[in-house]
């Protein structure tokens, strides 16, 4: 049952108000690549769907640049270290490994034989956020935080020009590019929420790009490569400038700056959308063929998005950390107050059943919605409830506990009933389960690191017991096909069992490298969906044996 990585839907750059954001451009004209975290994202800059990722990195990476033959990429982290590494293969070998100081690396620049690198360090906090020379050497230009770029003789030193005369900016200048063409022309990118494009010899802005009004359109970074012009806003997203209008980019490249805690999916006419929830409240709805990505008009979740699922009403129903679940029309991809319920303690787990039915786990409570309105709430119990599962007919709901049983619960019109509980020596504090699609089994996550899966018809009896990780499960989901489910963990690794065979396993090592698994769902039975706290989404091929 070997498996395939088919798609990556990578991380927007990991950006922070204030401090340049380093575009690096492929000498080839092929790709581009910047950092978010431990990994640095190498892009297709024509298809930026098409994107690798490379995790080699123990500590956050800072910046990362081609050397001039293209062979090779130098990537500095906050512990000062430097790794050197091949693009030309898949495996993207160590070449080198360097510490040259300890703290970290802002900038790298290569030598032009490709040789030497020079590093820049740390230091002290003054005015200068970027330096860069143009490609044939005979200048250099350099933009600091006072809104000025100066121009200087790439020999001597002397200065040439103030480009814009007192100020090139109104606000501080956080990159520069030269054009790959020569060395004439020049883009700049600023807090001022503007780009500009400049003639260094009219020493004129021939452009200025107007990027918008929200403090969130500032721009941290620049990259001038081919017939492209890109930018990089303080919301991460990467802007393709468009010089016959400047008022509106050529397209904009949306998705996650920081970590994934949510994911679902969802199949409308044979279209497979994949929805994602990230630390920060952001969501993204991604086209799982194309990549393509966009998010929900309107203000959403404030913090981090927790838990999400698809009801029968094509809504996506979320829950954060800002203690509200909402209910946001998949369609119109548009949020509305209406349609937020306040919870009284943070949820956290929200499950989903016929008959406009919602069970959201809070801390200490459980809350049944029945189109949108709080009907009925447990509180005051004597366990705590980590997570919950409505049976997809309907009527009864599972909720796991930290007391290592799952305690089992009948919808009777506006009110829950306590049914039962499900024990088992193989149970410990529940942190994630799921019915099958067909509702004949129900599988457990504990957090003694093993999955006991249930059958419904004798009465959730004799559960089986699947033993495999090396630590605790935190995420499970059911394949369409109702005989295989996917367990993703604290180990990195993606387990795929089978139903009626506890020894035919299957593992996914190191899916999310340097990461732990917090997310899976099935897009079909041979598509398995995952994503991590590295920002990215990815699709892997199943094919069974």
């Amino acid at each position: 049952m070997p498996h395939e990585l088919c798609k990556v839907f990578a991380s927007l750059p990991l950006v922070e108000r204030g401090v340049s954001k380093v575009l690096g451009g492929d000498p080839k004209g092929i790709n581009f690549l910047y950092t978010n975290q431990k990994s640095v994202i190498i892009r297709n800059i024509d298809n930026p769907e098409i994107a690798d990722i490379y995790t080699e990195h123990a500590h956050h990476v800072q910046v990362a640049q081609y050397a001039p033959s293209g062979y090779y990429i130098a990537s500095g982290d906050i512990s000062g270290k430097i790794r050197i590494w091949d693009t030309t293969q898949k495996e993207h070998l160590l070449k080198y490994e360097y510490q040259p100081f300890a703290g970290t690396i802002k900038d790298i620049c290569w030598s032009g034989d490709s040789q030497k690198v020079a590093i820049v360090g740390q230091g002290k906090q003054i005015f200068v956020n970027c330096v860069r020379y143009s490609p044939d050497g005979t200048k250099f230009a350099s933009a600091g935080t006072d809104g000025q770029i100066f121009i200087y003789d790439g020999k001597d030193g002397s200065q040439i020009c103030a480009l814009g005369g007192d100020r090139a900016h109104s606000g501080g200048v956080y990159a520069v590019s030269w054009s790959p063409e020569n060395s004439m022309h020049l883009l700049s990118a600023s807090g001022d929420k503007t780009v500009k494009l400049w003639d260094i010899e009219a020493n004129s802005a021939v452009t200025t790009f107007n990027m918008g009004s929200d403090g969130m359109d500032q721009q941290l970074g620049c990259l001038w490569q081919k017939n492209h012009l890109l930018s990089v806003s303080l919301s991460g997203y990467i802007n393709y400038l468009d010089k016959a209008n400047p008022n509106k980019p050529l397209r904009v490249l949306k998705g996650h700056s920081k970590s994934i805690q949510s994911l679902t999916v969802r199949t409308c006419d044979e279209k497979h959308v994949i929805y994602s929830g990230s630390h920060d409240g952001h969501i993204n709805d991604w086209n799982a063929q194309t990549g393509e990505n966009d998010t929900f008009a309107g203000k959403g979740h404030t913090n981090q998005v927790s838990c999400m699922v698809v009801n029968d009403s094509n809504e996506l129903v979320t829950c954060g950390m800002d203690d509200d679940v909402r209910f946001t029309n998949m369609i119109k991809k548009e949020y509305n107050a209406e349609d937020r319920v306040k919870m009284d303690a943070q949820p956290t787990s929200v499950a989903v059943g016929p008959g406009g039915y919602t069970v959201v786990i809070c801390i200490g409570q459980i809350v049944l919605l029945k189109d949108k309105k709080k009907v009925f709430m447990f509180e005051n119990l004597d366990y705590d409830p980590r997570c919950a599962a409505i049976h997809p007919g309907g009527g009864t709901v599972a909720v796991g506990g930290n007391d290592s049983i799952v305690h089992l619960y009948s919808i009777q019109e506006n009110t829950l009933q306590k049914d039962c509980v499900i024990t088992s020596e193989s149970l410990e504090a529940v942190l994630a389960m799921a019915y099958s699609p067909d509702g004949a089994n129900l599988a457990v996550c504990s957090e003694n690191k093993v999955i006991t899966v249930f059958g419904v018809a004798d009465g959730y009896k004799d559960g089986s017991a699947f033993y495999g990780h090396h630590a605790k499960a935190l995420c499970i989901s059911w394949s369409p096909d109702n005989q295989h489910f996917a367990t993703g963990g604290m180990d990195g690794l993606i387990f795929i069992w089978t139903l009626n065979d506890r020894n035919k396993i299957f593992k996914i090592p190191d899916a999310h490298r340097l990461y732990h698994i917090n997310c899976i769902a099935w897009l079909d039975e041979h598509t398995l969906v995952s994503s991590s706290p590295d920002a990215c989404v990815k699709q892997w091929t199943i094919t069974y044996n």
